[in-house]
């Protein structure tokens, strides 16, 4: 694990300079937004890098709709409330060269599960693995788990045994703090990749990452903002569908939404469609409820708000936000107009994220407009109700606390009925629908449109 660790170690600073390869090698340049933070371990957010990278693989994947489907492992079974057991595929080399074994995989998985913090996939289970012979791997939790393949399918959980992972391309040098290059790995278990290597570039500007795939720059660039992605040809931006919701939380502990009336006046002066429409231009979803286009077994729905809109009488409301996504800070501009339209008096506060985060997780705000994954690491909604929605969820913005609520949530049985009743208690309003943008240069073909944004560059990436 030395040489990924030392990858997200080492690249921490924005890029500045170009690709030395031409548009013509046998290579993909790809220009992603945000580098590893520092000090952060594969077990982190930055395990993303790696799996959408090519460099890492779990053992379970997610089909499109959240079901999980054979990675590293070509099956599995349940063989009881807490013990299941996972087929390991045969023959997966290594990095290093070294064949895969049923000891490095409980080895990965046991290491993630002591790691600190313990990812969030796998948080509160009490995992362990041990390997069962040459092919299989036995994974217990100290409770019932209906969910845990789907689990195991989080990027934190990648198999990495010492320094090598499985994936299709593997980290072959740093260059500078900036850029990491990647090579081919011929011995992949599902078959060489379609390029020779991919050059990876991180620039946190959106506009400058458009800006290399216009220049002929780059061949993918990930995370365009909107006002970029309006301004390339049709054939240059691929659009992904986001199990990602941009929301308004409403801070239920203190006044002035612990009142149910406010709740419903600041729900009411939010018009989604005009959101969407307006600062998403067109390239976002209007928001119906929690679920949106990205998971179709959502459907049609009508919510109820049984909550009559109270009229304000100049409350005082500090809504926060973070400046990390571009379209962040005018949502929330827009959202102030139309509370202070409804006779609230509005201070905003925009921060980088990582500076916002302590006062957003201790309620410190009355509102705040943020943007979550619902189906987060799990590809189940339940594992985001229990996180963003329950009396002891981790990060409850709203710090909405319903005893009914939280039991329905824990028996995962319904959750449509369990979206009906968190938006019936106005405590969290749900504005748009995201969608991926993806840059891909004319010619590049095999970009993964995953709505998971877990993978991007994949064995099949080329360039025709």
């Amino acid at each position: 694990m030395v040489r990924i660790v030392a990858f997200l170690l080492a690249v921490g600073m924005l890029a500045t300079g170009c690709f030395a390869g031409s548009a013509t090698s046998d290579r993909l340049r790809v220009v992603l937004p945000f580098p590893p933070a520092q000090g952060m371990s594969p077990w982190s957010d930055d395990a993303l890098l790696l799996t959408r990278l090519g460099i890492a693989e779990p053992l379970v994947e997610l089909d499109t709709n959240g079901k999980p489907v054979p990675g590293l492992a070509e099956s599995w079974a349940k063989v009881d409330a807490t013990t299941w057991r996972f087929r390991v595929r045969g023959g997966v080399k290594l990095h290093d060269g070294t064949t895969l074994t049923t000891q490095h995989v409980a080895d990965a998985l046991t290491k993630a599960a002591s790691a600190s913090p313990v990812p969030r996939a796998v948080k509160g289970l009490g995992l362990t693995a041990k390997a069962d012979g040459d092919r299989e791997v036995v994974v217990t939790t100290t409770k019932p788990d209906p969910v845990l393949p789907q689990r195991l399918s989080s990027p934190n959980l990648v198999i990495l045994a010492g320094s090598a992972g499985t994936g299709p391309f593997m980290l072959k040098s740093l260059q500078g703090k900036d850029t990491a290059v990647l090579d081919a790995f011929a011995q992949h278990w599902a078959g060489a990749p379609q390029v020779s290597g991919v050059d990876v570039r991180f620039v946190p500007d959106g506009t400058a990452r458009a800006a290399a795939l216009r220049a002929g720059e780059a061949d993918v660039v990930h995370a365009l903002p909107v006002a970029a992605a309006a301004n390339l040809d049709g054939g240059q931006l691929l659009e992904v569908p986001l199990p990602r919701t941009v929301s308004l939380h409403l801070n239920t502990s203190k006044p002035p939404f612990a009142d149910a009336g406010l709740r419903a006046a600041a729900r009411s002066s939010v018009d989604p469609n005009a959101l969407a429409k307006g600062v998403y231009e067109g390239r976002a979803d209007a928001a119906q409820g929690i679920y949106g286009p990205a998971s179709p077994w959502a459907g049609q729905r009508t919510i109820n708000h049984p909550t009559a809109p109270a009229t304000p009488a100049g409350q005082k409301v500090v809504l926060a936000t973070y400046g990390d996504r571009a379209e962040l800070p005018e949502v929330a501009s827009v959202i102030a107009e139309a509370l202070r339209a409804k006779g609230f008096v509005v201070e905003q506060v925009v921060r980088e994220y990582s500076l916002l985060e302590p006062d957003l997780l201790a309620g410190k705000f009355d509102a705040v407009v943020s943007t979550r994954s619902y189906l987060l690491d799990t590809g189940d909604p339940f594992t985001y109700l229990a996180t963003d929605m329950t009396c002891g969820g981790s990060y409850n913005l709203a710090r909405l606390c319903d005893p009914a609520i939280d039991t329905a949530i824990g028996q995962a049985q319904d959750a449509l009925k369990v979206e009906a009743a968190i938006l019936a208690t106005d405590a969290l309003v749900p504005l748009v629908h995201e969608r991926a943008r993806i840059g891909v240069a004319q010619g590049v073909t095999e970009v993964a449109a995953d709505s998971f944004e877990r993978h991007l560059i994949t064995k099949a990436t080329r360039r025709s």
